[in-house]
């Protein structure tokens, strides 16, 4: 399913966008060195509850995942890159933290991601690959206007992936978004200009790139739903929720509401 929002639907997203925004930034704030990812679920879960919203992952239960995710947030810790399930797992430092987060306000959804590293040890080599992550969710915000196809965005994101030096895994990527969380157009992170989809006003993708080290291959954790990199290598993980206008994308999920396009 393809939706396309009405204008009021869009304004009601830039509330839950905010919110998803807000929550990564307060969780990013309070992941320390000695924080636990069981107490970032639980303070996600809070300010989900205290918005009067509903969260898009408790009850969501996919093909590729077992059974209901059963939590609030994804943290993916190091060679975890996607749906990184909540675990007792203490945060130490120089680990590379990614938070995703999709939640449902009044009837429409918005997704995020951020990656950082804790403490102050980070590794030079996870800093240029938040970097590589950031820089290609810009490119494949700019190249997302009414007209353009998915493929244009997917080429974007993947052009600065390679010129990195980042395999490219195309089995999990950017998304349509409405009101549910997962919708069509699948937006893979790399491919050819001009194929696709055309983009069109109302509508709203969530845009994630994400690379691994040194593979492409995604291995699943006993828990059913965490994936990681095959050889162990860090990962790192950025997204945006973003609508089409006629002026381009406006991203929705920043803490304000300010949302030109590559901000």
């Amino acid at each position: 399913m393809i939706e396309i929002l009405t204008s009021a639907e869009i304004s009601r997203a830039r509330d839950t966008g905010a919110l998803v925004a807000n929550i990564l930034q307060a969780m990013k704030t309070r992941s320390r060195v000695g924080t636990n990812l069981l107490d970032i679920d639980r303070w996600t879960r809070d300010m989900i509850v205290e918005a009067g919203a509903q969260s898009c992952y408790v009850d969501y239960a996919p093909p590729f995942g077992r059974g209901p995710f059963g939590h609030y947030i994804c943290t993916a810790v190091n060679d975890a890159v996607l749906h990184g399930r909540p675990h007792d797992y203490t945060l130490a430092d120089g680990d590379l933290l990614t938070l995703d987060l999709a939640v449902s306000l009044r009837g429409i959804a918005a997704d995020a991601a951020i990656s950082f590293v804790v403490g102050s040890s980070p590794q030079p080599a996870s800093i240029a690959m938040i970097d590589a992550t950031q820089r290609a969710l810009s490119a494949g915000i700019a190249a997302a206007r009414p007209g353009a196809r998915t493929g244009d965005i997917s080429y974007a994101i993947g052009s600065v992936l390679t010129a990195a030096g980042y395999p490219i895994n195309t089995e999990f990527g950017g998304h349509g978004i409405g009101s549910t969380m997962h919708q069509d157009p699948h937006i893979i992170n790399t491919g050819r200009p001009g194929r696709g989809y055309t983009l069109r006003p109302g509508l709203m993708l969530a845009l994630e790139p994400w690379v691994m080290a040194d593979t492409a291959e995604l291995v699943t954790d006993p828990d059913g739903w965490t994936l990681r990199s095959a050889t162990g290598c860090r990962t790192a993980h950025s997204e945006h929720t973003i609508a089409i206008t006629t002026n381009g994308a406006e991203i929705l999920t920043l803490p304000t509401h300010q949302g030109a396009a590559g901000e």
